[in-house]
């Protein structure tokens, strides 16, 4: 007879994983299946995780650099040991998802390893590597398998001349020059970590602007700070081809993307960072009927119930934003849901962050999504260069904005260009969990001297102005 389990969650990412160790906390019995060797999906091998580990190395070779001498530190000039730098992002991986090993047996959850197809509702075959697939039988499904990378039509991906953010993050050297196709968080992000260490870095982008669907104005003023950095970017243009060269160089072709006359970059490596897409491969769903959207995406109803009774989906494989806590915040529901309670996610306070230096952050509403909605709305904003702590550590650039609704003055978004953005964010998400208004922030104390007083700045001059400006 087949094992039976409560739960059966295919895919161990940051929402399957935490949508088993949810159910197992309701007392459900719970399974799940991992087709990997490790746990944690692509956010803990090969994704958030492993690039926040070269994102910090690479700010502090770089602030070693150039930043010391003006804080009256003085050393030679750092050496990149790449390999080391490459050895503690393995580390912090291997810390992850040993992490995750140990919360499921805290909770004694099961794991099979293989792929994970559904068979019919109810049932669930794991196929391994190695040896005889094995049928599992249980009462509800969660589908958590998550996104791959996309990629574009004509260029093949050997993830080392031509990569993608997976092989991004295992060069074993720094590229002269890095061609970044995407100007999206994945592509500024791993752009950011290899310019910091040496190469030249050129981001081409099909729009008119960088980080398509984030606030313009935040996008406009962090353009000009990458290009300080180096960077360079050709917008409005794509693609068309690039061709590997006897030498081991790339000549990638590129040209406006309303036509034009072709350009031709030469580069050592292409990182394709256009996107993501969608995992479905290999489950089964159109054998058991489980519907799919236009973009590929599995179909849910606001239970993340698919089509079929039994069989549920959260996180990159459904629609809405590809974020890691987007999929926990799913995971966490789903489990409380299939535990009779009630429990949902609000879209509209989950935060977004860009991990660059500056860091971006952002939650809510933007500005342009406000116009476009008629939406009467007011802006408080405060910038770095007023604030005392930023001063001291030499950590100027950079805004808050805060966008509230004119009549009733609830915030209705927020974002930050600056240092630790993605920390300071929170008390901003916190207060549109709670329907707050830009007073409420204004009226809170916020100690002094901190970063965070920059973000009280804007909400006070939502109203009568900022104090420090």
């Amino acid at each position: 007879m087949a094992d039976a389990f409560d739960l059966t969650i295919i895919g161990s990412g940051p929402g399957g994983y935490v949508a088993a160790i949810r159910a197992a906390q309701l007392g459900m019995k719970v399974a799940v299946v991992e087709k990997w060797a490790t746990l944690g999906g692509t956010c803990l091998n090969i994704g958030c995780i492993p690039s926040k580990a070269l994102l910090h190395a690479s700010e502090l070779f770089e602030e070693a650099g150039h930043g010391f001498k003006a804080l009256g530190i003085d050393i030679p000039a750092p050496v990149l040991n790449l390999p080391g730098m490459m050895n503690h992002k393995t580390e912090t991986v291997a810390a992850n998802v040993g992490g995750v090993d140990y919360l499921f047996k805290k909770n004694k959850i099961t794991t099979l390893r293989g792929i994970g197809t559904i068979v019919s509702p109810g049932k669930v075959l794991v196929t391994p590597q190695t040896g005889a697939p094995t049928e599992i039988e249980t009462k509800n499904i969660v589908i958590a398998t998550g996104s791959v990378s996309a990629g574009l039509p004509g260029i093949e991906i050997d993830e080392k001349r031509i990569v993608t953010s997976t092989g991004a993050l295992t060069l074993d050297k720094v590229p002269g020059k890095l061609l970044v196709i995407g100007a999206g968080v994945i592509g500024l992000e791993l752009g950011s970590v290899w310019a910091r260490l040496g190469a030249q870095v050129t981001v081409v982008e099909y729009l008119d602007r960088i980080l398509p669907g984030m606030d313009s104005e935040v996008a406009r003023q962090f353009q000009r700070m990458l290009q300080k950095q180096g960077m360079e970017f050709k917008l409005s243009s794509k693609v068309a081809g690039i061709d590997k060269q006897d030498d081991g160089s790339l000549k990638v072709r590129v040209e406006p993307a309303k036509g034009g006359d072709m350009e031709i970059i030469d580069a050592d490596v292409a990182l394709v960072a256009i996107g993501r897409k969608p995992f479905t491969e290999g489950l089964g769903l159109d054998i058991v009927g489980v519907a799919l959207d236009e973009r590929g995406r599995v179909r849910v109803d606001q239970h993340y119930k698919t089509s079929v009774d039994g069989i549920y989906a959260i996180g990159d494989v459904i629609a809405g934003p590809m974020l890691a806590h987007k999929a926990e915040d799913e995971g966490i529901a789903v489990a409380e849901i299939l535990n009779g309670q009630a429990s949902h996610v609000n879209y509209a306070a989950i935060p977004a962050v860009v991990y660059t230096n500056p860091e971006i952050a952002s939650v809510g509403k933007t500005e342009d999504e406000l116009k476009a909605e008629g939406i009467d709305y007011k802006i408080g904003k405060f910038p770095f260069t007023a604030n005392g702590r930023a001063k001291a550590m030499l950590a100027t650039q950079g805004f808050v904005k805060i966008l509230a609704d004119v009549e009733t003055d609830r915030v209705l978004g927020a974002h930050i260009v600056g240092k630790n953005a993605g920390e300071m964010i929170h008390e901003l998400v916190v207060l549109m969990e709670f329907s707050g208004s830009s007073e409420d922030l204004a009226r809170s104390t916020h100690a002094h001297p901190t970063l965070s007083e920059a973000v009280r700045e804007a909400a006070l001059s939502l109203g009568d102005g900022a104090i420090h400006i």
